[in-house]
């Protein structure tokens, strides 16, 4: 027999809230429940200075769930909201413990430029460290992003993810798009991740590559009905709670957008950049502006713009056609002083591989179009080692004359 909203909520009036006055149910501490065949999700609300201190709590309530009939699994997590409607993460789960061997490159790998870890330097202009706590075995993160949906960000991070994988890294993507996960169906990779250390999972692989999704723990049409403290909550658990071993970069494919999940992913671990993508036209121009100004605002480095469906190439006859305009996000990349990667065509073969989930860079590597994404990974990679040395350029020496 299927579960219901109401016997789940039944269940939880067995736990007793944060000072054991009343349960979480009448506390009001449940969010919304979603269930999807035999997994529940569902979140509670705390303040994220007892975060630690309520994790029994959370265990005692996934317990209860997960002990009723057609309960296959129970994802519970803590969260918090602030009045007036927004969101915040709670206190971050503790991280995963490092694999033995320690957390940097592996042996025979360029070394890994560093990211701005706890108490590093911040963005241009930030004199102060910024409150992050950095992933355990995972010397850089990037988030590619976009203004707005519909610009393939997904099929060019998945591409850039593999374009930084030609140049001898060691490679992951976290899929944060919570509503519309795309990386299961592009990298070609179904099935679950398995536990592998109480609420540890172990990530799928595609391509050598490392992925998380929330698009392995439910169905592709499935709609994704989560409200801002659920969606940090499962971004900090894919983030936080899962075996990603060493890596040289974990690439972050961002939802669209500037809301929770961009915010929660710049405050929560030290990014090494973001990648912007948009199309030439002004329209997507002018939401890829509102993208680069909310990293700077959190002091996160933009390491460029990548201007996707830049031109036509007619598979039958070759002839370019300039469906969006041309150049648009080369001109405002030179504008706003930022670095433009490269550019990419709007073409079947690319389109065509990602629907069968296979990437270009990956299945067909000497092709033209793999080599546009290994130039932009190559750009995208010697600025993230600018942006280090940036960070660690010795103070100048004080002479004092006599």
């Amino acid at each position: 027999m299927p579960v219901t909203k109401e016997a789940v909520l039944d269940a939880l009036k067995r736990v007793k809230g944060p000072d054991l006055s009343n349960d979480i149910v009448s506390l009001g501490l449940i969010s919304e429940v979603v269930i999807h065949g035999g997994r529940v999700f569902f979140a509670i609300s705390v303040d994220p200075a007892r975060a630690r201190e309520l994790e029994p709590m959370r265990e005692a309530a996934e317990k209860v769930v997960a002990e009723l009939d057609g309960v296959e699994k129970a994802m519970v997590t803590l969260t918090s909201e602030k009045s007036g409607g927004g969101a915040a993460p709670a206190a971050a789960p503790a991280p995963a413990a490092p694999p033995a061997g320690g957390g940097g490159p592996a042996a025979g790998r360029p070394a890994a430029a560093p990211g701005r870890g706890p108490g590093g330097p911040g963005g241009p202009g930030s004199h102060a460290p910024r409150p992050a706590q950095s992933v355990p075995g995972i010397s850089n993160i990037i988030a590619v992003a976009s203004g707005k949906g519909g610009v393939g960000k997904s099929t060019t991070a998945v591409n850039l993810a593999l374009g930084l994988q030609t140049l001898g890294l060691k490679v992951g993507i976290l899929d944060a798009d919570i509503y519309g996960p795309s990386q299961p169906r592009l990298l070609g990779v179904s099935g679950k991740p398995e536990p592998v250390n109480g609420r540890i999972l172990r990530p799928l692989e595609g391509y050598g590559i490392k992925v998380m999704s929330m698009g392995f723990l439910v169905e592709e049409d499935t709609p994704m009905i989560w409200r801002g403290p659920m969606v940090i909550s499962a971004l900090t658990q894919m983030l936080r709670e899962v075996e990603w071993g060493e890596l040289d970069v974990l690439v972050v494919d961002m939802p669209p957008g500037t809301g929770d999940a961009q915010l929660t992913m710049a405050q929560q671990v030290p990014l090494a950049g973001a990648v912007i993508v948009s199309t030439p036209q002004d329209l997507a121009l002018i939401d890829a502006r509102k993208g680069i100004n909310m990293f700077r605002r959190v002091d996160v480095p933009i390491l460029g713009i990548i201007e996707n469906m830049s031109y036509f190439l007619c598979p039958s006859c070759g002839t370019r056609s300039d469906i969006f305009g041309n150049g648009g996000a080369e001109r405002e990349a030179e504008r706003l002083g930022v670095e433009f990667l490269g550019a990419v065509p709007l073409h079947m073969d690319i389109r065509e591989r990602s629907d069968t989930g296979r990437p270009v860079v990956a299945s067909d590597p000497d092709g033209p179009y793999a080599a546009i994404f290994r130039q932009i990974a190559q750009k995208a990679w010697a600025a993230i080692g600018r942006n280090s040395q940036a960070a660690v350029r010795p103070a100048p020496r004080i002479v004092i004359e006599t």
